[in-house]
């Protein structure tokens, strides 16, 4: 995709979207950290039903302590690999408290360091929380990247650094809610809706939908 149309991409994007935010519940950034952590393998919607009783009884790093692991999996357990993510949401509860006084670090190094913590969830924190022009690259974002020619990459991280090149300044903050929403609503991985797709004619995919 020429510069031009990425230019036309973002601006449409971002005028049928001028404020983009994530569809994850959280009041807090630890509450965001945790509910990323959980959103692994799992739809936003699941985590959101899960983490609405868990924040209600943990919402803080210490009461997620005092509730403790079989208790946080109890919460938690209609989304995926759910014992292993309460084990994580505890740790890195005890690691917050422990070097950060209890409060979400705002570098990717410190985020990465913390259990079950990846790339993609230090750049969400970074991005939704922080404010930092990174970009957070899941399946959806891959694959609108690859399918329509924005930043095609072979694997996610390679698509970051190409999206982080071709994304004009002014959209960067944003960009991540846009491509995910993209993805998740209209350039769908099995149907894409291409017949109502704002970006349409921008898009290199050969194979749109009628």
């Amino acid at each position: 995709m020429k510069r031009e149309a990425i230019e036309a991409f973002f601006h449409r994007l971002s005028a049928a979207n001028p404020d983009p935010k994530t569809e994850l519940e959280y009041a807090t950034p630890f509450q965001l950290l945790v509910a990323v952590v959980l959103s692994a393998q799992a739809t936003d919607k699941s985590v959101n039903l899960a983490t609405r009783r868990l924040f209600a009884a943990a919402p803080t790093p210490e009461a997620m302590i005092t509730l403790g692991e079989e208790e946080v999996a109890e919460h938690i357990k209609t989304i995926g690999l759910f014992r292993n993510k309460a084990k994580n949401t505890v740790a890195l509860s005890r690691l917050l408290l422990e070097r950060h006084g209890g409060e979400v670090p705002q570098s990717r190094e410190a985020l990465e360091a913390l259990p079950g913590v990846g790339r993609k969830t230090a750049n969400v924190v970074l991005n939704t929380v922080f404010r930092q022009p990174v970009m957070a690259v899941d399946t959806h974002i891959f694959r609108v990247s690859n399918r329509t020619g924005l930043a095609p990459g072979k694997d996610v991280l390679e698509v970051e650094h190409a999206l982080m090149k071709r994304i004009p300044k002014e959209y960067l903050l944003d960009a991540h809610h846009w491509l995910i929403l993209h993805g998740r609503y209209t350039c769908t991985a099995r149907k894409p809706a291409c017949e109502a797709c704002i970006v349409r004619d921008l898009c290199g995919f050969r194979d749109k939908t009628a």
